[in-house]
């Protein structure tokens, strides 16, 4: 490690796939900045998001154990009053300041509906209403008129949100650069969260003809829970054919571009400021999204890998390997707190234990005298349709999902990767699925889950047979 802590730069996108960035090399989506950085860094293939909601993923980020256990169920602002994070409780950005770290918030919070970032450490605070503000008065007459589904944004590139908190990322930086200690500046995009409005030559930048379908398109629902059905009809989408989704996957492609010409902006500034040499930096997203693939919109009520695998990046140079690409499971968001403060060489100042791991074996040199983790869960509460509980377990060839007032969900994943045939009530993976739910249980049991505290829903997962 190095004798000095390093800057800390987080960079986290809204709802972007991991199969959605150049350098997964799965979709055509041109992520050049992404990709140079990815070649600079230690690269997950397999990081997942532990709860594909906004601010519960946000908020257990920075709290380091799962959301449930701060009750921080669903986006507090969706649906009935929810827990969510208070400055009383563990954050790592407080410690980080404790740490003696000077530190800026940019961007999209979801943390505490009456609390900014400045209660949990931070020293400095430019939000999303920041943006608007600045849009109102420069463009009073730009209006948005295709909802959800997004359109062409009118507004310059220079001018759209993606560059102007890049701009202002830029500015933080060297001012806390000028200021001589060690400085975290957390860089927190809105987009690709829908609705996708790319600017400029990112508008046209992907035509609808030349986007490939979703690997997981061609769904018919059998044997699947109802509540996905019905999200179609929560939307209005249930009579979309490809060519209806066509435009709206070219236009979250084309956001994401820009989004990227975004990062490499600040990127370049880093090195113009002298800063990246002694520079740890994450990339990664809160959790996908489904835009289209099983024909549904947005990230609710299923935990297919559309929403729940996403980009993950760490570079430090010198410290952390560059060019390497590991396919370790990892969770992008659990994980971050321990490796950050490893890394680092600070105390975490951590009472309560993390729910993730330190990654610092897998991005340096040394070797980890632990094996690593071979399953990953991850789990949903609702949102602003309902309530509706599920919790997910996956292996690399099997993925459970415990859906507690529904038909659960198996797929083998190396011969459905897809996600498509729900393979639950095949008598030939009873062992299968009794196995995969007595791991899900102890992991759920380790980590405080209260969907497994009381007698009926540890009957339903360690007895059941619901198919």
């Amino acid at each position: 490690m190095a004798q000095s802590p390093p800057n800390i730069l987080l960079i986290t996108a809204d709802q972007l796939r991991y199969d959605c960035v150049g350098y997964s090399r799965v979709y055509p989506v041109q992520t050049p900045h992404l990709d140079k950085l990815a070649a600079q860094s230690t690269v997950f293939h397999h990081a997942y998001s532990h709860i594909p909601v906004c601010s519960p993923a946000r908020q257990s980020m920075l709290h380091g154990r799962r959301a449930e256990t701060i009750g921080a169920l669903w986006n507090y602002n969706a649906f009935l009053p929810v827990g969510y994070l208070q400055p009383d409780q563990y954050s790592w950005s407080a410690a980080l300041a404790g740490h003696g770290y000077a530190s800026a918030f940019l961007g999209k919070w979801g943390v505490n509906p009456e609390l900014d970032p400045t209660a949990f450490g931070y020293g400095s605070y430019v939000g999303v209403d920041d943006y608007r503000a600045f849009r109102k008065s420069l463009y009073p007459e730009v209006s948005y008129t295709n909802g959800f589904f997004g359109e062409k944004n009118p507004i310059p590139v220079e001018d759209a949100e993606t560059h102007w908190f890049a701009n202002r990322a830029i500015e933080e930086m060297e001012r806390l650069q000028a200021g001589g200690g060690p400085w975290h500046v957390a860089l927190h995009f809105e987009e690709p969260h829908l609705p996708c409005r790319p600017a400029g030559e990112f508008a046209a930048m992907y035509h609808p003809d030349d986007i490939p379908e979703w690997l997981g398109f061609q769904e018919t629902f059998a044997g699947k829970p109802y509540i996905q059905r019905q999200q179609l009809l929560s939307w209005g989408i249930e009579n979309y054919a490809w060519a209806d989704w066509a435009p709206v996957v070219a236009r979250y492609y084309g956001i994401i571009s820009q989004l990227d010409d975004a990062i490499g902006r600040v990127l370049s500034a880093l090195e113009r400021i002298g800063a990246a040499d002694n520079t740890l930096i994450v990339f990664t997203a809160d959790h996908g999204d489904m835009c289209g693939s099983h024909r549904m919109m947005d990230k609710h009520y299923i935990l297919y890998d559309d929403v729940v695998r996403v980009p993950l990046m760490i570079s430090w140079p010198g410290q952390v390997q560059a060019g390497v690409e590991r396919d370790d499971f990892v969770y992008n968001l659990l994980d971050m707190a321990p490796t950050l403060f490893e890394l680092a060489g600070l105390d975490a100042n951590n009472d309560a234990a993390f729910h993730g791991r330190s990654l610092t074996p897998l991005v340096t040199a040394g070797e980890s005298d632990q094996p690593w983790r071979d399953e990953v869960v991850a789990s949903y509460n609702g949102q602003q349709f309902g309530l509706y509980t599920q919790r997910m377990i996956r292996t690399r060839e099997w993925k459970y999902i415990w859906n507690l007032t529904d038909t659960d969900e198996l797929y083998r994943l190396d011969d459905d990767p897809g996600e498509l045939d729900n393979v639950i009530g095949r008598k030939e993976h009873a062992d299968v699925v009794a196995e995969l739910r007595k791991r899900l249980f102890d992991r759920l049991s380790g980590d405080e889950d209260p969907a497994v505290a009381n007698e009926w829903t540890r009957r339903q997962l360690l007895e059941g047979a619901k198919a």
